[in-house]
This record gives C-alpha cells, structure tokens and sequence, in this order.
C-alpha cells in the first residue's frame, strides 16, 4: 500500500526520487523520505557528508523523511538546498511514500530507517508478521529501536546477521529474509557500496527498470518508471535482484540463480499526468466513455453476434461447462462482482457466488475441481486477499481466472488466465472507470457463456448492438456534470446518505454509497431498496437525502412503492431513472437522467451521475479528492 522508488545511474537521484514519489503518491501519503548516497567512486556529489548525517564507510548516506504528502518532503529538502545544507547529492538512492501499519505518522516512523551505525538504509512495503518476535530477540543482544514500525526491525535483522557474520550485505539481506513471515517489498542502499541496491520481495510488488547507459529503476508499480523507460522485469514472489550501473542479477531468496525476460510497458506519460483537470478522479470519469471502447476493442462483434475474448480461448469450454462460478474481489471490486452475479446468472444460466476475498480462504471453501470456476477481479492486479484468494483456489483444484487491468501484475500471472480491463491507468484512490470496465468485462463473459448455449444468434446480435452503444451514451451523460455540480451544492452539508437500488443495480447502491463516504467522509449505506423496511426506515427524515436508483425495468414498481414511503415520512429523494421518465417528478426533490438502454447493462449507466455527485460533493466539502485520508490505491497487505 506504500509506494517505493530506487534509482542508480549517472545523474542526480534526489529529482529523480522526488518525482517518483509524487507519482506513486496515490500508494501512501502519510510520510515520505529519501536516502541518497553520495560516495568517492564514481557517484555524484562533492564528497561532502551533510552535517546531520553519518559517515560510516567509502561513502555518504543521507536520509532525509518527513511527515506528510511528498510536497512536504519536497519543500523540506527544498529549503536545505537553499540554505547552508545544501541538496542531497549522490547518484544512488532509494525513496518511500509510507502507508502507516505499525506506528503512527510522523518523521520518526517514516522511511528509510537505517542500520544502528547508518551503513545502510531500507524502504518497505508490506508487514513483517512475526516483527514482535524478531524485536524482542534482538533487544536481548542488544539492539535499540527509535521507531514503532515493523521496518526497523527488519532493518536491525539484517544488520545483526551481517556483523555476526561478516557477510556481504546482498547475502546478509537474503538470509534476513529468510528468517521473516509475512509479506515485503524492499530496497536497500548502502554507503559502503555506493554502486548497489538490493531490492526483494514476497507479496508486494516491485518492478526493476532497466534504462540506458547504466541507468536502473526501481518502483512499486510503472508510475515512477515510465518517464525514464519501458523495459522492465517484474520480480516474483520469493525473488531478489542485486542492481549495480553494469547490470543485474536476480536470484531466488533461497540463493539460485534466475534468468527473467524483460517487458515493455504499455502505458503512456501523458496517461499518469491530469491533463488540464484539477483531479485524476475527475480525469478517470470523464475517460469512461474511452475507457469502455477501448474494453470492448476488438473483443465484440455484434454483426456476427460473437465475442472474442482472447485471454480466455483456452479455457472458455470450461467456463461455459461450469457447474458453479466463484467471484471474488473486495472493494469497489466486489460490486462490479455482485453486478455480475446478475449478468452471468441471468444470461448464461450458470449459478453464481460472490466471496469478499478477505475471507474465502479463511472459512475453508468448498471447491469441486473440474466443476468450479473462480474469477477473481482487483483493479490493481496487486490485491493482497484477492491474490490470496487465487493461491487458495488454485491449491483445491479449481480453475482460477483473472480480471485486472494492470499488464504485468501479480494477479494476471498467478492467475490460468484472463481478461485485461485495458482503462488505461487509474491514479485517484476512488476507483470509476476501474469499475465501469470491470461490468463491461463481465458482461462480455456472460455474453460469451450464453453464446450458442442460451442466446440465439439473432439474441447476441441484439445484446452487442446494445453493449456497443454504451460509451456513447455515457458522453452523453457526462455532458450534463454540471447538473450534477448544482445538486451537491444542495446536499453537501448532509451528515448521512442512503442508497437504494434493485436487481441490476442493487450493487450500484452499495458503489454510491461507497464512493461518497471515500471521499467526502459522509456516512453513506446502500442497501437492496425493499430491506429499507427492514431497519433503515427508522432512520427517515427531513435531513437524510435517500438516493433511488428507479430504472423503469422488471423492479421499477417496487422501487417506486419505496419511494412513496419515504416521500410519506418527508424525507428527501433523490432519483436515477430513465431519460424519458417524469412520473417521479413530483415525489423526488431531484432527478437525474440517463438514457435508455437494455436492463442488465443500466449500471453501466447509473453508477456515473453518482461518481460525479461524490466528486463534488468532496470538492465542495474541501476534501482531498484524489488522496482520501486512511486511504491507499493499492492494498497490497491483509
């Protein structure tokens, strides 16, 4: 959940980190910090050790972290320069945008945090489960700890096996690590070989980014990469890489040698840059139309009523012979799965389940291999239970499958194979287009089960002609964003939000409610509008705005019974439905329109004018949109 960045080459690395910091900043927001070094043989510098800093071998380490956002780091390092400190030279270093899981925010907690003597610096990702007891062992020898965080003592592990052993620090990490549990990313830097980062991991992602004449990258995803190179090579789980300016060699943590073929990156600067809008979540919904045409690609054919999907030819026989689908997914995730629960069922006859990922492996599923199919879908490709959750299919005998839009992640490699949402980047921590692309993948599947099964040809034709026209239909909406602005300017001082919805867009609900209390900190519920009765409606007043999705489909008399009975206790509706409607004009306050379209694909509709009530209502409200607070993009620890 935290983002890293490690650099060595020829230039300057402080720009170089600080930059990658600011792009990794939706990973982790709560401190940040950079060690550069600064040595004699070869690296950049004037030889100088900044007088706050240790000196210990053939180089200088300088660390420097702060509580915060980046620019806080930033502006710090920006007033060193610019007064008797001068900057942190060195052209070697590694930075860290901190999360915080062990130990509150502050600069103590921060990272890197570094050997007793300062001989070397860490930044991690992840949580070292068994830290307490490692802690303790060490105190017994010794060992004294500043800092609350399980990442110091990982740092003060691996300082231990070095001096009792002598070891070069590479294998003094490797054996360190050997002796942990739990899940890690890592970068070290030494000012003893200021021509070395080390970096491993076991369930946080790290990517190296092999650059030209001797550059090397390090990141915890492609955002702090891609301005500097395309070629990357994505370390596995239980893999290490030892990078100097010549090269690099990865080995597993056990010692063996690996040979790893190197990838391009797909994505683009421009696609991790805002592009003239103030936010990325804005930037995101307003590329939906995009996003969504670019899923479809190449992927549906409606003249011949077929859908191709390429990642999963090889095992679309055994998805369509399914005796059971399992999705499981968590978040934002999980109700695109609930949506296609709906779809799946409905179109291709084949029963569904939806599993919040936290918990599948933990309630011991039942599996039937050759009968069970497991889909699991993370934006990020990099979610930790999700990830968990395949391992866990996998070893019962079941067919995983995956839905993901990062190329190259952990989960669209683990899993037998796949679907890529193709969206395009998604920086804002509030995911939109994610969500949207992940229903039109699901949608595509559903489609592909039915084919030839319980759809006719003339059927399919009908579904793809109606999947095709989406994306226009959604810029057609997004033309009417300033309505929605006028509506938050109302309601943004409410205290409390209910969402209510059926069928379909039952899971649209549930992903309102989510996205406004994401990011503008209201308490939002969504709820299955006939449970109202059930509870809820005890809540009902002048002062709690209910939100109805009222398409007019095969539910929309139910939903309007509910809408009467909040209109009759005075509370204040606000109404999704169809363009064409106005038979809701006189019991809503407010009602939103979206253009028609088949049933099982309105949430691909429906889910926007509420991205966009959540976007201002956050805005309006002074929050930070695109970085909420307790909030990282990628939940890479359980």
């Amino acid at each position: 959940m935290c983002g890293i960045v490690g650099y060595i080459g020829d230039r300057e690395a402080e720009d170089i980190l600080v930059k990658g910091l600011e792009r990794l900043e939706y990973r982790g927001y709560d401190s940040a910090g950079v060690a550069i070094v600064d040595g004699p043989d070869g690296s950049a510098g004037n030889g100088q050790a900044p007088s706050d800093e240790k000196n210990p071998g053939n180089g200088h380490l300088s660390v420097h972290k702060k509580k915060g956002k980046v620019s806080a780091l930033r502006d710090a390092l920006g007033e060193r320069k610019n007064g008797s400190g001068g900057g942190l030279p060195g052209s070697v270093g590694i930075g860290h945008t901190r999360w915080a899981t062990h130990g509150a925010p502050s600069d103590v907690n921060a990272h890197p945090h570094t050997s007793s003597d300062g001989r070397f610096a860490l930044v991690h990702n992840g949580i070292i489960e068994n830290y307490a007891a490692i802690k303790e062992r060490l105190r017994e020898k010794g060992h004294a700890f500043e800092s609350d965080t399980d990442t110091e003592v990982l740092v003060r592990l691996i300082d231990d096996v070095q001096q009792e052993t002598g070891l070069p620090l590479e294998e003094a990490v490797r054996q360190a690590l050997t002796q942990t549990v739990g899940a890690y990313g890592i970068v070290v830097a030494s000012a003893e070989d200021p021509d070395l980062l080390i970096a491993a991991r076991n369930g946080s992602p790290l990517i190296l980014g092999v650059g030209d004449d001797g550059e090397h990258f390090i990141g915890s995803d492609a955002a702090p990469l891609i301005e500097h190179t395309r070629q990357v090579v994505y370390l596995e789980d239980g893999e290490m890489v030892v990078v100097r300016r010549d090269g690099y060699d990865v080995k597993t943590i056990e010692g063996a040698d690996l040979k790893k073929e190197i990838h391009e990156l797909e994505w683009d600067l421009e696609e991790i840059e805002k592009g003239g809008y103030e936010h990325f979540m804005l930037k995101e919904i307003m590329e939906q139309p995009t996003a969504l045409e670019d899923c479809m690609r190449g992927r549906i054919n409606p003249e011949k009523g077929q859908v191709l999907l390429g990642g999963l030819t090889d095992v679309m026989d055994a998805l369509r012979g399914a005796d059971r689908v399992i999705l499981v997914a968590c978040g934002t995730s999980w109700h695109s799965a609930l949506v296609g629960e709906y779809l799946i069922e409905s179109l291709a006859e084949v029963p569904v389940e939806v599993e919040y990922a936290s918990e599948f492996r933990y309630r011991e599923p039942i599996l039937r291999p050759a009968r069970d199919v497991v889909i699991a879908i993370s934006q990020s490709g990099e979610t930790a239970d999700t990830l968990a959750a395949v391992r866990e299919a996998q070893n019962r005998g079941a067919l995983a499958l995956g839905i993901c839009n990062v190329v190259g992640s952990t989960i669209a490699r683990e899993t037998d194979a796949g679907v890529y949402l193709h969206a395009g980047p998604e920086i804002g921590v509030a995911s939109t287009k994610a969500f949207t692309c992940q229903v039109c993948v699901l949608t595509m599947i559903a489609l592909a089960m039915a084919e030839g099964r319980t759809l006719t040809d003339g059927q399919m034709q009908e579904h793809l002609d109606a999947l095709a026209g989406v994306p226009e239909k959604v810029r057609t909406e997004l033309q009417r964003e300033e309505e929605v602005a006028d509506l938050a300017k109302i309601y943004r001082q409410a205290s409390n939000f209910l969402y209510l919805g059926r069928g379909y867009n039952f899971p649209v609900a549930l992903e309102g409610a989510l996205k406004l209390k994401e990011i503008s900190y209201i308490h939002a519920e969504g709820y299955p509008a006939a449970e109202m009765k059930h509870g809820p409606i005890a809540l009902i007043d002048r002062f709690m705005p209910v939100v109805f999705i009222a398409m007019k489909d095969s539910t929309y008399d139910k939903v309007v019974s509910n809408i009467e009975e909040v209109d009759a206790r005075d509370g204040a509706v606000i109404a999704i439905t169809n363009a064409d409607n106005h038979e809701l004009d006189d019991l809503a306050e407010y009602v939103m329109r979206v253009p028609e379209t088949m049933e099982y694909l309105s949430p691909l509709l429906t889910v926007v004018p509420l991205q966009l009530l959540s976007y201002h209502m956050a805005v309006m409200r002074g929050c930070d949109v695109d970085q909420p607070r307790n909030l990282a993009k990628s939940v890479t620890v359980e």
